[in-house]
């Protein structure tokens, strides 16, 4: 079977506010609990108060505390929005969790936001702070003993919304190759994958004939509407799915993006497209050819 095509075509990516939140636990099973739970509803922000996913597992050599850990990457509009979201759910979400403590995993600038010294009052003035190397963290009790939280969160710029689209001959067939996209993309660092097992099979358009809605069904990578829409889909393809990129920085969504093409490629696969809405939605414009080309370890010589 041939090769895919990677179509010639560019992924519309654009700013965001970001935070690293690092989360540790008693076990590795419990922060990962935690992670989890704090990340949940968090698969865009068409519809939801950030775009958050686990970045990676730690080791306890890699935590604050010396405990093992998970790494959250939170993205949102502004850091106003991104705060409220942020201390929510570490709120909600890792203080009720057994035995975590959460810390902050960016550097500490001009541009932070409050977490710890929001939770801080749960603990009804028995709550405590203290100061080490310059940083303020909370100690607020609980049940099983104390929840500690760090004050402050460092922010950064971000780049939301870089993405790749596998079309496929079969649904079974092309969830086997995005599967195998993740996981290559999960490798790379600063990024995360905000949809669910990291794939969205509702892939969006910007707009819809109903008003209220800010977003719609992507017409062009529908299977089922093809003969009635404008599609994209070549004749020999029955299922798209769609991987969505946030990351701390622009090079680290191309490499994403570059590792999810290269493992991608798989029997069964016709095309490596992307979505993007003509240049309006966003300045970053991640053109898949040439994202593939600019990590050697990634390149297709036949492109």
């Amino acid at each position: 079977m041939s090769e895919p095509l990677i179509d010639d075509t560019f992924a519309e990516a654009f700013p965001m506010t970001a935070a690293r939140a690092i989360i540790t636990a008693d076990t590795p099973t419990w922060a990962e609990i935690a992670g989890r739970t704090m990340s949940g509803y968090a698969t865009s922000v068409i519809a939801c108060d950030a775009e958050a996913a686990i970045e990676r597992i730690l080791t306890p050599a890699e935590t604050p505390d010396g405990r093992p850990g998970v790494s959250i990457l939170l993205f949102a509009f502004s850091r106003d929005a991104l705060e409220k979201a942020l201390a929510n759910r570490v709120g909600q979400c890792v203080m009720t969790c057994p035995t975590t403590a959460c810390y902050n995993g960016l550097p500490i600038t001009d541009k932070n936001i409050t977490v710890g010294g929001k939770l801080r009052y749960f603990g009804d003035g028995w709550q405590i702070s203290k100061r080490l190397n310059g940083r303020r963290y909370w100690r607020v009790p609980v049940m099983d003993g104390e929840f500690t939280c760090e004050d402050m969160f460092g922010t950064t710029k971000g780049v939301a919304g870089g993405n790749i689209i596998l079309l496929g001959i079969d649904s079974p067939t092309t969830l086997r190759a995005t599967e195998l996209a993740v996981t290559a993309m999960r490798q790379c660092a600063d990024v995360i994958l905000p949809f669910p097992g990291g794939i969205a099979r509702s892939g969006s358009k910007v707009g819809s004939k109903y008003k209220a809605l800010r977003a719609s069904t992507n017409t062009a990578f529908a299977p089922n509407l093809r003969g009635l829409v404008r599609t994209d889909l070549p004749p020999n393809v029955n299922a798209a799915y769609e991987i969505v990129i946030d990351g701390l920085t622009l090079e680290a969504v191309e490499r994403a993006t570059a590792a999810g093409i290269a493992a991608a490629r798989q029997p069964g696969i016709i095309t490596i497209s992307a979505g993007n809405y003509g240049g309006k939605l966003g300045p970053f414009h991640i053109k898949l050819r040439e994202t593939v080309a600019k990590f050697p370890e990634f390149a297709d010589p036949r492109i």
